[in-house]
This record gives C-alpha cells, sequence and structure tokens, in this order.
C-alpha cells in the first residue's frame, strides 16, 4: 500500500473546491484528514472569542462532510510542527498537504513545517485557494506592491481568470485511523456564562450553509447589492465574511457564481461586480500585510507614532458596551455583541466615532473586534481599522469625520436599524431618533425616556470632539517649507 497523505486542515473547512484535499484524494494514497488547533506557535495570535465558537461549529460541520466521504477527521492540539510530526510518524505518511494562508506568521509557520518535515523524508506541498490572488502577483509596473485599492481593482478585474474548481472528492481511499482529541473537550464554546445565544440564533455555520447562503443571494439580493450594502436596516448583504474566513467557501466560489451575472448585464454595473469589489478589497488587505507585516500591530503611516492618542479605558468601556448615547453607535456594538457581526456601514461609524471622536487608540478597537467578531480576519481587521483612523494605506482624508447623526439618517432614514438593536429609544419619532438629547421633554416623556437613566446622554459632543480631532491631525502635517 502507498504511504498515506496527511490533508492538514486550516481555514479551508470545506470538501468542495479545495486544492489540498482534491490532490490528496487523486494521488491514490490513502488520506488522513487533520485539523491542528494551534496557538502556540510563534507569532500565531490566540483566537477571539466568537471566532472559537464558529470554528466549533464548522469542524463539527466539516467532520460530518468527510465522513459522507468515508474519511474520518482527527483533532489534535498543539504547535503544528510538532503534531504534524507525530502524526507522520503514527501513521507512516510519506506527505502532507495543505492551502496556504497569509499573516506573517502562519508564511513563517509553512516555512518551518516544510524544513521540518522535508528533514524527515517527507514531501510536502501547499496550494492556494484562500484568496483571489496571491501576494506578489499584483503588481504595480514597477513590480511594487499597490498602496491605493482602485488601481489593485481595475488591475484584479482586467487580469484574472478563474481557475477550474476542485470538485469534491467522489472516493477517497481512508488512510489510518488516528488518535483524536474529542471536540468538546477544547471548551472552545462558552459555558460559564454561555453568551453565545445571540450566535446561535443568528448564524448556521458550515459548508453547506455557506452554499445555501452564497446561492441565495445570487438569486435575489445581489441586484440590490450596489445600492442597498451600505443600509444597515435592509438586508442588503452578503453576510458571507465569516464563511469565507474560515474557508467554509472560497473567494473563487463566489467569483464563479458573480461570472455569469455580470456578463448578462454587460455594460451596465451590478450589484455582482460590486460583490466582486468587495473580494478584491479582502485580497487588496491581505496583500498589504503580506506586503507590510508591521502593520500588524504598527502604524502603516510613521507620522501616526506621534498621534495624541488618549488613554481613556472608561470612554473605551462605554462604546464596547454601546452607550455612548449616540444611537447608531451603540446599535452597532450591541448588534456585534449579540450577533458576533455588525453591518459594515455601522463598523466605519463606529470605528470613525472610537478613533476620532474619542482618540483612542485604533489597537483597542482592532483587539475588541477580534475578540467578538466571528470573521475576525487579522488582515481585514487591521487594514480596515487603520484606514478609519487614517494611518493605514489608501487612508480616509484626516478631515473626514463621521457624524454619526447625518450617518444614521442618510442610511437608517426610518431608524429600524436602530429601533432594533436600542429599544430603549424605540417610541421616539423618526424626527428626534438618532438625536434623542435634542427632543423635547414632552416628547422625550411621551416615548417613556428619561435621558441618563433610560439612555445616556452623549459621551461627547460631536462638534467638539470633530475640532479636537481635526487640530490633532493638523498636527501631523509636515511643515510647509517658507518660499
Amino acid at each position: 500500500m502507498m504511504a498515506p497523505v496527511i490533508v492538514w486542515f486550516r481555514r479551508d473547512l470545506r470538501i468542495h473546491d479545495n486544492a489540498a484535499l482534491a490532490a490528496a484524494a487523486g494521488s491514490g494514497r490513502p488520506v488522513v484528514p487533520l485539523f491542528v488547533l494551534d496557538e502556540e506557535s510563534s507569532g500565531i495570535r490566540p483566537l477571539g472569542g466568537a471566532s472559537r465558537w464558529w470554528l466549533h461549529e464548522s469542524l463539527r460541520s466539516l467532520a460530518g462532510d468527510l465522513a459522507g466521504l468515508g474519511l474520518s477527521l482527527g483533532l489534535r492540539r498543539g504547535p503544528a510542527t510538532d503534531v504534524l510530526r507525530e502524526v507522520v510518524r503514527e501513521t507512516g505518511a510519506g506527505r502532507v498537504v495543505w492551502n496556504r494562508l497569509y499573516e506573517p506568521a502562519s508564511v513563517a509557520l509553512d516555512a518551518e513545517i516544510e524544513t521540518a518535515l522535508r528533514a524527515g523524508g517527507v514531501e510536502t506541498e501547499s496550494y492556494a485557494g484562500s484568496l483571489l490572488s496571491e501576494p506578489g502577483e499584483i503588481l504595480t509596473r514597477q513590480g511594487a506592491p499597490y498602496r491605493v485599492f482602485t488601481p489593485f481593482w481595475r488591475r484584479l478585474r482586467e487580469s484574472y481568470r478563474t481557475p477550474p474548481p476542485h470538485p469534491a472528492p467522489e472516493r477517497p481511499t481512508p488512510g489510518p485511523a488516528i488518535e483524536s482529541d474529542r471536540l468538546q473537550d477544547w471548551r472552545l464554546q462558552p459555558t460559564a456564562p454561555d453568551w453565545a445565544g445571540g450566535l446561535r440564533e443568528t448564524w448556521e455555520v458550515g459548508e453547506a450553509a455557506a452554499r445555501r447562503r452564497l446561492a441565495g443571494f445570487m438569486e435575489g439580493a445581489v441586484e440590490r447589492y450596489g445600492r442597498d450594502r451600505d443600509r444597515p436596516d435592509l438586508e442588503g448583504s452578503s453576510r458571507l465574511s465569516a464563511h469565507l474566513h474560515w474557508g467554509e467557501i472560497g473567494p473563487r466560489q463566489v467569483w464563479r457564481a458573480a461570472a455569469p451575472l455580470i456578463e448578462a448585464a454587460a455594460p451596465a454595473p451590478t450589484g455582482a461586480e460590486a460583490l466582486l469589489r468587495e473580494l478584491a478589497w479582502r485580497d487588496f488587505n491581505h496583500h498589504l500585510l503580506s506586503h507590510f507585516p508591521a502593520m500588524e500591530t504598527e502604524n502603516w503611516r510613521p507620522a501616526f507614532d506621534r498621534f495624541p492618542w488618549r488613554d481613556d479605558p472608561q470612554a473605551l468601556a462605554v462604546w464596547q458596551e454601546g452607550r455612548t448615547g449616540y444611537p447608531i453607535v451603540d446599535a452597532g456594538m450591541r448588534e456585534l455583541w449579540h450577533t458576533g457581526w455588525m453591518h459594515n456601514r455601522a463598523r466605519m461609524i463606529a470605528a470613525s466615532f472610537l478613533t476620532k471622536d474619542l482618540l483612542v487608540h485604533w489597537r483597542h478597537g482592532e483587539a475588541w473586534f477580534r475578540d467578538t467578531l466571528v470573521d475576525a480576519d487579522l488582515a481585514n481587521n487591521v487594514a480596515n481599522w487603520q484606514w478609519v483612523a487614517g494611518s493605514g494605506a489608501d487612508a480616509q482624508p484626516f478631515f473626514r469625520i463621521f457624524n454619526p447623526v447625518r450617518q444614521a439618517e442618510k442610511f437608517d432614514p426610518q431608524g429600524a436599524y436602530v429601533r432594533r438593536w436600542v429599544p430603549e429609544i424605540s417610541r421616539l419619532p423618526d424626527r428626534w431618533l438618532h438625536r434623542p438629547w435634542e427632543a423635547p421633554g414632552e416628547v422625550l416623556s411621551g416615548a417613556g425616556i428619561r435621558l441618563g437613566r433610560d439612555y445616556p446622554l452623549p459621551i461627547v459632543d460631536h462638534a467638539q470632539a470633530r475640532r479636537r480631532a481635526l487640530e490633532a491631525y493638523r498636527q501631523l502635517e509636515p511643515p510647509r517649507n517658507p518660499r
């Protein structure tokens, strides 16, 4: 019998269009599927609470899908290099395959594993699949990485050709059974207290759920995506981000689903085109982190090292708890806590409020999102926070500071989003819902609201906070040379 091949699953928790799994099954070797919970290797960040919950559910789903192919998913915990060497010894495997990740620590880990396994005579092979294009493939004419998104998108859109899909294996040969951890022993789900009720209410997890969501979106909401995606009060988002992050569906699968809709509507812009642009933004962020790994923890624009961030734990806590007194900000933060997800427009508003109205460092916001988002993607999280704060690539101009009231009136005009997540002010008329502190006393009384008791007064005055932020940003501008 041929020596087995180990398929090391990571954030590619699917059986369809999985290059590593397809290669293993197609080799004719017995297949040993393995997932390693590695929170110990150098540079690997521990998972946040919401991510741990999702991972538990996704692994349970993947194990069922693999069982349908006659394969058993092995679970091990520890440094991936050590675990893979152990499983190679136990199974006599002669080959290990996996799909690549692109965070700096993951790239370094891949290199370490390749060296360690090849030194022991084990073949290794890694594959692409978690991005549309790998870092280094989309470069400027000078061979440099793009620092601005729009030209990156144009280049990708013009040059990208979707590779043929990898079908799910039909009858792979199962490898030898290995000793496996029990998923429940990993304690990925919260118990004391169990705060994940909202996540369970909100999400179906796993590849089958991801494929259903994509198909349903393509049959309906995608037509309106270009105009509805900024409206948190509407069901205009694809809600694919967590499925993409965990690899329950791949970006190439989304591209293949969208491409026929674009061709049918050409040359008019479509919602499908807007969806592909968002996929490209995801790629762009991963490319940035790959080319500029220090941005994981440091300002991409060094000038921001001089920015006068405020150390204000109380303000940070109020923001985290959705008690800022600005309803649209609070609605977003409460949606995040309850569901593990926040609408993208609400994310931008909440991030702008923290970094510009409160002048709290973007790293605090990034850390909170990392812990509470089910789609807590390192590259997206870091790049998007720096984009809003102004310290990142292709960032907003420093003078663009979101007014939370105007943003709410524009993108939640009837207040459905705020009323859902901030129910204590839901009886206010539309006119005052997004600015309750300006409502006349009789209106507040009629709605059963006493500000400061039933709902907080604003933590800051936005107009004053904006002036303070603008002055702080202006201090970063380089001095002008005298004529």
